[in-house]
């Protein structure tokens, strides 16, 4: 059994975005080597997310919204005493922070519409860190 690690960073631009990285954990996947087993992805953030779906412009606009519309800013929350967040980190709490795809042939089993898509949910941030752990032979 045969464990690999990588870890990027990316960066956001608006408080709500959907962000595409499943290039780049593609990249990580081929790059290690496995060919049957799992790809985990985990993002060490609070307020952020993580899911799989598809990654048309139209659709992720309304991902966004109903983010806003689900969870929204300034509604009362206790922990905006604080860090004024709080939608943020619900959201990323009932949406989640990881995800895991099996691995076979050397290739994510991904339908043909499932893209990996981080949620900014907090930003713009200069950096989120995206830990991914292979795991196989």
């Amino acid at each position: 059994m045969k464990v690999y690690q990588n870890e990027f960073g990316i960066s956001s631009t608006k408080r709500t975005e959907v962000i595409d990285i499943t290039g780049r954990v593609e990249k990580i996947v081929e790059k290690s080597g496995v060919k049957n087993g799992i790809c985990q992805i985990f993002l060490t953030h609070a307020t952020a997310g993580l899911i799989l779906q598809e990654a048309e412009s139209g659709l992720t606009r309304d991902i966004e919204k109903m983010i806003q519309k689900q969870f929204p800013k300034g509604a009362g929350y206790e922990h905006d005493r604080i860090d004024d967040n709080a939608d943020s980190h619900l959201a990323s709490g009932f949406i989640g922070q990881s995800e895991i795809i099996p691995i076979k042939d050397g290739e994510m089993m991904r339908g043909t519409w499932q893209s990996i898509l981080v949620l900014e949910l907090d930003g713009p941030r200069n950096h989120r860190r995206v830990f991914v752990t292979i795991i196989g032979e």
